[in-house]
């Protein structure tokens, strides 16, 4: 569920100097391709602070598409487990999907002023999934949000803001159409070693809540919504390859959100460093 992973088409401008001998003009530099890939190694696959992989590693990839006009496609994927196994308080199993796959497209261009992009879409997690849903389990964690981002950039520090809103419940969740994500993000660019430093804090609002699922005690704890952040460093090595360790805690109602998940994963939203090692294509 992630926040998914999105790059841009970066236009190439090759500035020719006038010069007395035609044959010493630069060649034009080659055009950028429009489409770009990564693939992501993860110790621990936290969404919105919570882990959906029970604290195991994951492996992540993706693809976009971006046309210069601002139109943007793409998809990224994640192994994850906490749709699988049985729902709490159930014996038999129930549903598994051992994959989340993230489509998304929207419009992203500096109307501002560059460096400055507005980014606006629409995101659909997908979950493909086999078994079915006992009463007074989770509902289908198939998710749709739409999205609105504000990036900025001040010379070595970059980042954006952004409002997720769900068009339906999201992640199985009952009655949470109208749930929402605030999340502001900040990079600081050191210009040592190709040392980034990155901070994010954001905010989930569960709607719909309080609501006691049918068949679950009226003691289960109902305040859902919580606040999600992560500090960390990345490096760059160049060449599309990065590394990334970062701390990520929450303040997540434990009780809740490790009883609703199929899986019993101790603290789902608990503190832990998360490291992952990416290639960009």
């Amino acid at each position: 569920m992630n926040t998914f992973k999105k790059t841009t088409l970066a236009l190439a401008i090759s500035a020719l100097a006038g010069g007395a001998m035609a044959q010493s003009a630069p060649a034009p530099a080659p055009e950028t391709s429009p489409i770009t890939a990564n693939v992501t190694l993860v110790n621990d696959y936290r969404f919105r602070g919570i882990s959906q992989t029970n604290y195991q590693p994951a492996i992540q990839g993706g693809f976009d598409y971006a046309h210069e006009s601002g139109l943007y496609i793409g998809n990224w994927n994640s192994t994850i487990n906490w749709v699988s196994n049985t729902t709490s308080g159930y014996s038999t199993p129930s549903v598994s999907a051992p994959l989340e796959m993230n489509f998304y497209g929207g419009f992203k261009k500096d109307l501002i002023a560059p460096g400055f992009a507005t980014d606006l879409g629409v995101l659909q997690y997908f979950y493909p999934q086999k078994g079915s849903y006992p009463a007074g389990s989770m509902l289908n964690p198939n998710t749709t949000e739409i999205y609105v981002a504000q990036n900025y950039t001040f010379g070595s520090l970059s980042g954006f803001g952004k409002i997720n809103y769900g068009l339906t419940n999201i992640f199985g969740i009952p009655n949470s159409s109208g749930s929402y994500y605030l999340d502001l993000t900040s990079n600081f660019d050191t210009g040592i070693w190709g040392l980034t430093v990155n901070g994010h804090i954001g905010y989930q609002y569960v709607a719909g809540q309080p609501a006691t699922p049918s068949g679950w005690s009226a003691s289960t704890p109902n305040n859902i919504s919580y606040t999600d952040w992560k500090l960390g460093l990345t490096k760059d090595f160049g060449g599309g390859l990065s590394l990334s360790a970062a701390y990520v805690s929450t303040n997540a109602n434990a009780s809740w959100w490790n009883t609703w998940t199929p899986n019993s994963y101790g603290s789902a939203g608990r503190g832990g460093a998360v490291v992952a090692l990416t290639k960009t294509f």
